[in-house]
């Protein structure tokens, strides 16, 4: 049973991950907007979603901490294990808006949070800067995005189309495809997790290990599948803007609404390990965007490597 319920999440998981990415330009041809301003809002708030959710109820039922550890642990995964897979098996070039904007951006979300964090209290007021920056910033690539020149984005558009194989659709059919996509993304991971933390405790795992490694992998499984979608189809712009804006999404908007719900604590631990790690592995994709023009396999090992000390680092710890 644990077999077939792994099979059929994985196999839910591709398709949404389709279904998804077809959406999502579908959608920036619609609404005149780029592929990699909706990977970094639509897609990226989207495959975010259920960590958001699991934060407000760990909140609602007096588990607010729960959150601190839920966004620092997929923003370590989002880049070094998903965008690490994602090249590893598709090299992708990086636009210059994210290098000039989207990654900043990033950066500053997460010192901010580890500036906030260091009182051991996310507090309310902090939670409303949060989501604050956040509105500010999805207002900006929108408009910003929508001011190009209608020519250029055409030519962008058309070029990746007929590479991919797609028809543009309707804005209603791709909102239709977004929103499938989305919730096969997340069944599918549901279905994924639960079968493979079944078949892990029959191998003898404990919780603890199956929690750090089989659940961390499956939380991030809609951002893996999206992304390697999107690089498959050559929408390697919503590829790297899924994983980039996911990380701004966790820290202002599922940090921020948690909070505003109930002020967060941070446990003493997580601020001196974990945050050093997600702090870390933000710092190394500076080699990763602006060392050469493309993201190839090399950076791909590069932080792979660096997830895999990390979650060995946290075994290590819990055998110890």
């Amino acid at each position: 049973m644990e077999v077939l319920l792994l099979i059929a999440g994985l196999a839910v998981l591709i398709v949404g991950g389709e279904v998804l990415v077809r959406g999502a330009v579908g959608l920036s041809a619609a609404m005149k907007i780029s592929p990699l301003v909706i990977g970094m809002t639509v897609v990226s708030f989207g495959t975010s979603a259920p960590e958001l959710l699991v934060s407000l109820q760990s909140a609602l039922d007096g588990n607010p901490g729960i959150a601190i550890g839920n966004v620092v642990g997929s923003n370590i995964a989002n880049l070094a294990l998903v965008l690490g897979i994602t090249v590893l098996i598709f090299p992708i070039v990086a636009e210059k808006q994210t290098k000039r904007i989207d990654y900043p951006m990033m950066m500053v979300a997460s010192l901010l949070f580890a500036l906030f964090a260091l009182n051991l209290m996310i507090d309310r007021w902090e939670g409303f800067v949060f989501v604050g920056v956040l509105i500010a910033f999805t207002v900006y690539l929108i408009r910003t995005s929508r001011k190009d020149e209608k020519s250029k984005l055409e030519v962008v558009l058309e070029g990746e189309s007929a590479d991919a194989g797609e028809v543009t659709d309707s804005l209603g059919k791709s909102l239709l495809f977004l929103l499938f996509g989305l919730v096969g993304l997340y069944f599918g991971s549901e279905w994924f997790v639960s079968g493979a933390s079944d078949l892990a405790g029959k191998f003898g795992m404990s919780d603890s290990v199956i929690g750090v490694t089989v659940v961390a992998f499956g939380t991030s499984a809609p951002e893996l599948v999206a992304s390697i979608m999107a690089a498959v189809k050559k929408q390697s712009d919503i590829s790297v803007g899924n994983l980039i804006g996911s990380n701004i999404f966790n820290i202002f908007a599922v940090l921020g609404v948690t909070s505003i719900v109930k002020p967060v604590g941070v446990d003493q631990e997580v601020l001196s390990f974990d945050m050093l790690w997600m702090l870390g592995v933000a710092a190394i994709m500076v080699v990763v965007l602006y060392l050469g023009d493309k993201i190839g396999r090399w950076k791909g090992f590069l932080l792979l490597s660096s997830y895999v000390a990390y979650i060995s680092w946290i075994v290590i710890r819990i055998k110890s």
